[in-house]
């Protein structure tokens, strides 16, 4: 019965996540987080040198061994965040280290989800800011509070300390900045591959593996489609954001959408395109018009697969609980990893991550730091896991904890899913990532709207973004 409860509210937080993180998703056409919308940048070069660095200060230090001990000097860390009320890892975060750390107090000012990163940089902006550590939502508001010199490197800290960076899958290396890194991520929302399994079965075709090329994935679909009318069934699904098609060309970790040529998307459009109008997925166009959400198009009971974010685990779960979602249609559903290009690391995909960085303004640097590390690292991880989120750090105690949540697939390829070897951000760090965002959704609209052929609109892409890129 306990563990039954267990289940229940960790079940429940997943929902308040779900509310906060995948409404900022749908309100915009690819937000570099799935947790709120874009924040425009300038494209001023960015400026390292006036960065306030880490100090070593003994009166305004934090030191690591106030652990689990009473002695440590009192001190109050301000934490900018958002949407305090509904998203209860916050509140697990700040009793969970103030409980280990005795003699800290972490005071969180909720500035709201609406334009978090602009109020937060206008904050930051003033004489006046207090905040110690600040939570970053999304990458060009990252790129924004760089520029401003509003936050400060962490590498002296992360090597003093012997911090493994690569626990975190290759992100870091992604939002670097000259070199340097400004932030620590906590959370990471990563992409993956779901499926009814009562539709495979209905047409006795094998499942999706963790371990598909796309052109196995492209004749898994196709095989899977039933253009009857009366009994039609989708073998894939591509909601309308750019991401759900143009970055499976990022996967291979040899491109990104910093590149300025984009020549790689082709196959991807190609194949996408070639689905559309052999009838094997809907057409963006008849999306856009009906305003079809790729939820309600998955848990319709006609759509074999669907690329999404890990977020979309909390809402099946959650949905199929409550009855939202009709159990004869989707309520047997499974997931597995990404498909990839030949010859790439089966478990690399997209990902999204949420930082934490510490403000050039604080007193209390050191302090500021014990606990941007704390939150980022395996302690904090289980805290996040312990709600049903998922952490930056996926180790076998957080595996654990998502998976045996009630509702979530018993079987071994989707508990193997979570694994991932490489993540590739769909946003990764320039000072003018958010104009070329804007280039790169307005013209894969024209594409998929078939106002361009696959190579205008690419060309397109690369004459724009060149000019962004030159400036």
């Amino acid at each position: 019965m306990k563990k039954k409860v267990l289940s229940v509210l960790l079940t429940s937080a997943m929902l308040a996540t779900l509310l906060v993180g995948c409404g900022g998703k749908d309100n915009s056409a690819d937000n570099s987080t799935a947790t709120g919308t874009t924040t425009d940048t300038t494209n001023q070069t960015t400026s390292n040198d006036t960065a306030s660095q880490p100090t070593e200060s003994a009166d305004n230090s934090k030191d690591a061994d106030a652990d689990n001990s009473g002695s440590a000097e009192e001190v109050t860390l301000k934490w900018a965040i958002w949407d305090q009320e509904t998203t209860q890892y916050w509140g697990d975060i700040k009793q969970a280290y103030e409980t280990a750390h005795p003699g800290v107090t972490i005071e969180m000012v909720d500035l709201g989800s609406t334009d978090y990163m602009t109020v937060l940089a206008t904050e930051l902006s003033g004489d006046g800011s207090d905040f110690d550590v600040v939570t970053i939502k999304d990458v060009p508001g990252y790129a924004t509070l760089v520029q401003k010199n509003a936050i400060v490197p962490l590498d002296d800290y992360i090597s003093a300390d012997g911090i493994d960076l690569s626990q975190y899958a290759g992100a870091t290396d992604q939002v670097l900045v000259d070199g340097k890194l400004y932030e620590l991520p906590f959370r990471n929302d990563f992409w993956v591959l779901f499926y009814n399994k009562d539709l495979f079965d209905a047409a006795s075709v094998a499942y999706p593996t963790n371990d598909m090329t796309f052109e196995e994935y492209d004749a898994l679909a196709r095989q899977m489609t039933d253009t009857t009318f009366g009994s039609q069934v989708y073998g894939a699904h591509y909601h309308t954001w750019r991401s759900a098609v143009q970055l499976f060309g990022v996967l291979d970790g040899e491109h990104s959408i910093l590149d300025g040529e984009y020549s790689f998307f082709k196959p991807y459009y190609e194949m996408v395109l070639g689905q559309e109008a052999d009838g094997v997925c809907r057409k963006y166009t008849d999306l856009k018009t009906e305003g079809l959400h790729y939820s309600a198009a998955f848990s319709g009971g006609d759509v074999a697969m669907v690329n999404m974010g890990s977020w979309f685990i909390a809402t099946m779960i959650t949905n199929l609980q409550t009855g939202e979602y009709d159990s004869d249609l989707c309520g047997n559903w499974g997931i597995v990893k990404y498909p990839h290009a030949e010859g790439v690391e089966p478990g690399s995909t997209l990902g999204t991550i949420t930082g934490l960085a510490v403000t050039s303004a604080t007193d209390t640097p050191d302090a500021a730091w014990e606990f941007v590390k704390w939150v980022s690292g395996e302690e904090g991880a289980a805290v996040m896991a312990s709600s049903g989120n998922f952490p930056a750090i996926m180790t076998d105690e957080v595996m654990g904890l998502i998976t045996g949540l009630e509702g979530f697939p018993t079987d071994d390829a989707s508990k193997e899913a979570l694994n991932v070897s490489n993540l590739y951000l769909e946003v990764p760090y320039a000072p003018n990532v958010s104009e070329i965002n804007s280039i790169l959704d307005s013209y894969h609209g024209s594409i998929m709207e078939g106002t361009m052929t696959v190579d205008e609109g690419i060309e397109s892409m690369n004459t724009e973004v060149s000019k962004v890129l030159a400036e």
